[in-house]
């Protein structure tokens, strides 16, 4: 017994630390098994809030029988602030499991709210919490959604210097379960004034059912400088001459949306004027302190077509297209040139003298080369000023579904099969009805940047390749199709170059008009303008496998190993039979002791 005695503070020294292990284990792991609204096959969305404990780490995966992708939203993550991306995270893969293509890792110190999409039904996210005991908190929205049934008006690109869009429906109830993004650009050297005329969202604190996400960049990684909700009209102001507005939408309360508009402001220091030549107009900015001299706003200021006047904001802005506005295009040994003149408007008939200085503004932009030179002079009262400007034709390449080029393949990269018909169509993007595209030389190459291998399909004007079919000048447009192939000993992706040539239409002996032709005969001089596009990449499809049980999974772990034999509740009954084992083998010897003491050998008695 005495050894049971000596035993027994150390058997519940054990069993204390097995207990608050058990319990530190038990509080860990407590929020993997919450989830909101129960998970079952019948569901297209669900919500979760997850509250947090120090050391977890837990997986999710969202799974349908049906051919629909997920989205993923996390609209209010509160994680360690102080904490490290690689300790405190959550990440999200597109497949059954944590082996599958890492989508994204959220943390504290991202800058935007993360929405996420899966390539197909199956969809996994991981959270993972470091030792700090502080509140954590993550809300979970996700849906099932089909990519190829958009939502009419949600979202889109807007290139204008100004305009105004607003939530489909708007000012009816804007859609559920709804994600469109809006992504506005205007012309470099300007910022983007945005104000919403009205929001009528869900209302809520954080913002985590429905909100409006505005990003100052092209895209929603850009930083995040506004999510709102509820009944605001806020104001925001771009750093740069691109935005990106975000509208999310959940399953309940829907109400009438947003309408907004944006201006442009010019961003640059300017002191008098500047010019800018491109493929298909003139931008002249004329700064509002240099007018104040004439006793001008720039109100009064017009081109040699009365008609076409500036924009105001910040500073003067004339856009004088270059076949419009009194634009004059005039073709001289094989250059082209583009005038126009800004004067103030004239003055009353009835006045026969004046006290203002003169003002005229002479704009001229040459295409020369593969770019283009610009030149303005203006002129006060026999002043002369002269700036030049640099510029480059606009062109661009896309691919098409078929021979009628109507329809503009968007997929990037776009998987295709071996053998397959592509077409392929470069674009001048010129308000100059007088020019034609013709394609020099098209080429190939496994790697953007076009290094060694190459293949030619196009050189001189000429199809080097038996599949190439080079298409008749269409004016702006430059045509061809060929059949898919792959590099040997290389990627299956491919991407094309094509250097194309830029002709005065109305130049019957040009290099445009002479087609194929060898390069001996080829007349250099017979061309002055000249650029090239770049597109891809265009790779061979893969077989796509997938397979698992369908619904909603849950999986708890402690650690990221594939076997787990003991946890600490077997650590537990374990050290408990191993206790009783020592009991009862101590009694038993004790038992056996005293009673070979009691049967000790004793000498017989002689009778």
């Amino acid at each position: 017994m005495e050894l049971v005695r000596r035993l027994m503070p150390l058997t519940l020294l054990i069993l204390s630390c097995l207990a608050e292990l058990t319990m530190a284990e038990a509080e860990g792991n407590s929020s993997c098994s919450v989830t909101l609204g129960g998970a079952n096959m019948a569901e297209t969305h669900k919500a979760m809030i997850l509250q947090l404990n120090p050391s977890e780490n837990c997986t999710w995966t969202i799974e349908r029988p049906e051919n629909k992708s997920i989205r993923i939203i996390f609209s209010y993550v509160q994680l360690d602030p102080d904490g490290s991306c690689e300790s405190e995270n959550i990440k999200v893969f597109d497949g059954t499991s944590s082996n599958g293509p890492l989508l994204g890792q959220v943390c504290s110190k991202n800058d935007y709210v993360p929405v996420f999409e899966s390539s197909s039904s199956t969809l996994t996210f991981q959270i993972v919490t470091d030792s700090a005991r502080i509140e954590r908190t993550v809300f979970v929205f996700y849906y099932f959604f089909s990519p190829n049934t958009p939502i009419p008006n949600c979202g889109g690109y807007l290139d204008t210097m100004e305009g105004s869009f607003t939530s489909p429906n708007y000012p009816n109830s804007h859609p559920e379960l709804a994600y469109c993004v809006w992504h506005i650009q205007v012309e470099k050297g300007y910022k983007i004034k945005l104000n919403f005329k009205e929001i009528f969202l869900e209302i809520d604190k954080q913002c985590k059912f429905d909100f409006l996400a505005i990003y100052d960049g092209p895209s929603t990684n850009s930083g995040l400088i506004g999510q709102v909700c509820g009944r605001v009209t806020p104001t925001f102001e771009s750093s740069s001459n691109s935005l990106t507005v975000v509208l999310s939408t959940d399953y309940a309360n829907s109400y009438r949306g947003f309408s907004a508009s944006y201006t442009s402001i010019y961003a640059e220091s300017i002191n008098t004027t500047s010019l800018t030549c491109s493929s298909d107009r003139m931008r002249v900015i004329i700064s509002k302190s240099y007018l104040e001299a004439f006793n001008s706003n720039g109100n009064n200021l017009q081109l040699k077509d009365p008609t076409c006047r500036p924009k105001l904001s910040n500073v003067v802005e004339f856009s004088i297209p270059l076949n419009g506005c009194g634009t004059i295009r005039k073709v001289e040994d094989q250059s082209i040139t583009y005038t126009n003149i800004i004067t103030f408007s004239a003055s009353s008939p009835s006045e026969v003298i004046t006290r203002q200085k003169h003002l005229q503004i002479i704009v001229k932009c040459e295409m020369e080369h593969n770019s283009t030179v610009g030149m303005i002079y203006v002129t006060e009262d026999d002043i002369i000023q002269n700036q030049n400007a640099l510029g480059k034709y606009n062109t661009s390449m896309a691919l098409f579904e078929s021979d009628s080029f109507e329809k503009t393949i968007l997929e990037s990269p776009y998987y295709v099969d071996l053998n397959q018909t592509l077409f392929v169509q470069v674009s001048l993007h010129t308000s100059d009805p007088n020019l034609v595209v013709f394609l020099d030389t098209c080429r190939a190459s496994p790697t953007s940047d076009l290094a060694s291998p190459t293949y030619d399909l196009i050189k001189s004007g000429c199809s080097r390749d038996e599949t190439c079919k080079v298409y008749p000048l269409f004016g702006h447009y430059g045509r061809f199709q060929f059949n898919a192939f792959k590099f040997l000993r290389s990627l299956s992706s491919v991407y094309l170059q094509c250097k194309v040539l830029i002709c005065d239409s109305s130049d019957h002996q040009s290099r445009c008009n002479q087609g194929c032709v060898s390069r001996s005969k080829r007349d250099i001089s017979s061309y002055k303008w000249k650029t090239d596009s770049i597109i891809g990449p265009i790779r061979l499809k893969r077989d796509r496998s997938a397979s698992g049980n369908s619904g909603f999974q849950h999986e708890t772990h402690t650690e990221e190993t594939p076997n787990q034999p003991f946890n600490s509740l077997h650590l537990f009954s374990f050290m408990v039979l191993v206790l009783n084992v020592v009991i009862v083998a101590t009694i038993t010897v004790r038992h056996f002791v005293n009673q070979q003491a009691y049967y000790k050998y004793q000498k017989l008695q002689n009778y």
